[in-house]
């Protein structure tokens, strides 16, 4: 693959969803959990989010409880707390594994395209953040310690990028 936008994904509710619909977008992918030190970064990412969104950034949201079970919740629970406290309006998508065995291949294509400090490709910890340009392709991978507001900059450089096919 060389694109995300080739993946398919599943939803909260069991089913899948072609990630092709967001085809010239600028995506920020991210694994989240509710109950981290880095849960808060849901409203930075929300204000992210309703800056650009009318210029055409999406955030995909991934649950994810490998890491200090900081998600336990089912996708109802979880769904509704992050409407509840955070007023998500962006994509929540199934709960997934970022590591291991059962890494969702998303995630894996994602590691290998933009690996971790030296060259480390696993997640350390929830809220990983990986920054996609117009075409699918990987700009950028961010910890889990950088704010949702310091990848402004690049999401502006990326949003001035003509999509492709355009």
């Amino acid at each position: 693959m060389t694109s995300v936008t080739e993946f398919d994904v599943q939803l909260p509710d069991g089913s899948q969803t072609s990630l092709a619909q967001y085809r010239g977008k600028v995506l920020l992918i991210v694994n989240t959990a509710s109950q981290c030190g880095f849960t808060p970064q849901y409203q930075g990412l929300q204000t992210l989010y309703q800056q650009f969104e009318q210029q055409g950034l999406e955030i995909l949201a991934f649950p994810c409880n490998q890491f200090g079970g900081q998600e336990p919740g089912d996708a109802a629970t979880i769904g509704a707390f992050c409407e509840t406290n955070y007023g998500i309006s962006f994509p929540l998508f199934a709960k997934i594994d970022v590591n291991g065995e059962k890494t969702d291949p998303l995630f894996d294509y994602l590691k290998r395209k933009a690996p971790g400090i030296l060259g480390t490709q696993a997640i350390k910890w929830n809220f990983t953040k990986f920054l996609v340009k117009r075409d699918g392709t990987v700009f950028n991978r961010y910890a889990s310690a950088t704010k949702p507001e310091e990848l402004r900059e690049d999401i502006q450089t990326l949003m001035s990028e003509t999509p492709p096919n355009a």
